[in-house]
């Protein structure tokens, strides 16, 4: 499998996390669990077979889609089938970053997978034809920045308050309440969690939820042994009940589950059963790939 990562120019750079292009994608298991992130993705299949989404517990009533899609902030586990992923590439956004770029408040898009159509009309469907026509994934990569530049919807600024709240919630561990963050922005309490809603796509308390969750699978990494007490506090949890409760609500498995079935990718694990999950949403990789970094 071929990974490459790009990041690009400074003026998306501060909503991007990345680019990524795989080609050749493909694992001896036809189905992946892939763990809630909070990010939002735009993901292009290059090829024609269609990408199919499950939600959980029903493998009966896929989503299917041929053309781009956004895939919204999940905080809940969802499957899709890996066998159509042989060529696809996308869009990572950082925490809030999509929004300029939606149209609607992101957090009308939470725990979905929806058209590019809907939002872009016409431009989504030309936006994959070029990219179709392009030889190199950096040829692709520009593209890929020149339509984001072009279909923005909002200026390409934070609000100053979700700006400061994104920031202190992302300290490890988090050692303020949202109370107090809400507090510190001058806000009320309701517009504060709406305004962050607006633009993140969750609630304070969802966001920062994650935010742990993700942590714990950071520093679990590689390792097939740890002490899941020092794990817990480490990651802010109260205790080691605390930790294994919210993994199991957020993956639906246990951490030492996690641990025997997790891929090269922090957010996926395998699936022998009919719930079919994808590795390219929630990209979070493991040194495969170094980023190209836009001249």
């Amino acid at each position: 499998m071929a990974l490459i990562t790009f990041i690009p120019q400074p003026s998306l750079a501060a909503f991007v996390e990345l680019f990524w292009h795989y080609d050749g994608y493909a694992q001896g298991h036809a189905w992946e669990r892939v763990l809630p992130t909070g990010n939002v993705q735009l993901v292009v299949r290059l090829r024609d077979d269609p990408l199919r989404t499950y939600e959980p517990h029903d493998s009966k009533q896929p989503q299917a889609c041929r053309g781009p899609l956004i895939c919204g902030p999940h905080s809940k586990y969802f499957a899709i089938d890996t066998t159509p992923l042989a060529l696809c590439m996308g869009v990572l956004f950082k925490p809030g970053g999509a929004y300029p770029f939606l149209g609607a408040p992101a957090s009308e898009f939470h725990n979905l997978t929806v058209p590019l159509d809907t939002l872009w009309g016409p431009a989504a469907h030309e936006l994959r034809d070029r990219l179709l026509e392009a030889r190199t994934p950096n040829a692709r990569f520009r593209i890929l920045e020149r339509s984001l530049l072009s279909q923005k919807q909002t200026p390409l600024e934070r609000h100053p308050a979700v700006a400061f709240a994104l920031q202190e919630f992302q300290a490890v561990p988090q050692n303020r309440t949202i109370a107090e963050v809400a507090r510190q922005t001058g806000l009320s309490s309701k517009w504060f969690i709406e305004s962050f809603r607006a633009q993140v796509g969750l609630s304070p308390k969802v966001y920062c939820r994650l935010q742990r969750f993700q942590t714990a699978l950071t520093r679990m990494g590689r390792r097939q042994e740890l002490d899941w007490a020092d794990l817990a506090l480490e990651c802010g949890y109260y205790d080691q009940a605390h930790f294994i409760r919210d993994f199991r609500e957020f993956a639906d498995l246990c951490p030492t589950k996690y641990l025997a079935d997790r891929t090269f990718q922090l957010d996926h694990v395998r699936l022998a059963d009919l719930l079919h999950f994808c590795p390219i949403f929630g990209v979070r990789f493991m040194g495969e790939s170094e980023p190209i970094r836009s001249s």
